[in-house]
């Protein structure tokens, strides 16, 4: 199974919310559609299950071409973001309602098969308000998986639920479309649960496609400075482009590629938390601004001579104003031009 996405935009009346969008997803993959609120996330998810009609591009499935294909008939199943459970039909019901044309021996041996799966087989004959948001969640995707589609869509299936728990059943939905070799795409505005879910994440602005990559290679190697800020935690500092790298507050650091900027250039260079180490013999001295505990480490933000601020992570329980040696030990640094 292949999707293919090629040149999409979707228009409502004169506002066109999606720009020639595009991308493929194979068999097995989970990709997350990732960016703020309006951006056209949503939009590209219901282009693609058939609610909504593009102005230009094609959407195609095993080669098939869907853009005229009815949305209940292109074997793609939908998780919404309230479920939309049926009040009326208890657990087993819900999750066997795609399956009414299949023989009941079929749809029995299923259903069993999907609650065993997502652990909901003392549930089978309660009903969707007797259980918890999760329960619901897990029911909601049975349900979606019923039928054996070719692509699950899931539109902010844990936007309802706790922190911990959304953490929790991110693990166990990736888990359960792995078993069942299952592609997936999810829209999410939560950076966390991307980075849990994803194999691919595309990054939307305004309606464009800017970065369609895997997590690793999104958080280190953003396509432009404001997928850098949105992205994890980070920071741009001041630079200049060196004939061995980039120079900056924090000495010379070795950069990513500067085959397209020139020696003397002002560039912005990408710090995440992580790239930095305390080092009392450090030559670079950073003063602590701000600290934000977070249970096992803290988060700081520290400032260099030239005012620059960026983030690090340490364990030590530092004080507001203190100063101290720091050293970039990240990897070859993204350089951005002004």
């Amino acid at each position: 199974m292949t999707l293919h996405v090629q040149d999409l935009s979707v228009a409502f009346g004169d506002k066109t919310v999606l720009h020639h969008f595009g991308f493929t997803l194979e068999q097995g993959e989970t990709a997350c559609l990732l960016g703020h609120s309006g951006c056209g996330k949503t939009t590209a998810l219901r282009a693609i299950a058939g609610f909504e009609t593009p102005t230009t591009g094609s959407i195609s499935l095993h080669g098939r071409l869907l853009n005229d294909v009815p949305a209940h008939q292109r074997q793609i199943g939908m998780v919404f973001q309230d479920y939309a459970l049926f009040p009326h039909l208890n657990v087993a019901d819900n999750i066997a309602f795609g399956l009414h044309r299949r023989p009941r021996s079929e749809r029995q041996q299923r259903v069993a098969e999907l609650l065993a799966l997502t652990g909901l087989e003392t549930q089978a004959k309660q009903y969707p308000h007797q259980l918890s948001g999760g329960q619901q969640q897990r029911v909601a995707l049975a349900r979606a998986l019923a039928p054996k589609p070719d692509l699950i869509l899931l539109d902010e299936p844990f936007s309802n639920l706790d922190a911990d728990l959304r953490t929790r059943l991110s693990k166990e939905v990736r888990q359960l479309l792995k078993q069942q070799n299952t592609a997936a795409i999810m829209v999410t505005h939560d950076q966390q649960e991307a980075f849990v879910m994803a194999d691919k994440i595309g990054v939307i602005k305004q309606g464009r496609l800017v970065q369609w990559s895997d997590p690793y290679t999104l958080y280190r190697q953003p396509a432009d400075a404001e997928t850098a800020c949105f992205i994890g935690s980070g920071a741009l500092i001041s630079g200049q482009v060196a004939d061995q790298g980039v120079q900056t507050g924090l000495g010379l650091l070795p950069a990513a590629d500067t085959t397209a900027l020139t020696p003397g250039q002002a560039v912005r260079v990408l710090i995440r938390p992580d790239d930095i180490v305390f080092d009392p013999s450090a030559a670079e001295q950073a003063e602590v601004m701000e600290q934000d505990f977070k249970g096992g480490h803290f988060l700081y933000t520290l400032r260099l001579a030239d005012g620059s601020l960026f983030p690090a992570h340490s364990a030590e329980h530092l004080t507001i104003g203190q100063r101290l040696g720091v050293r970039y030990r990240g990897a070859a640094a993204v350089a951005f031009p002004l």
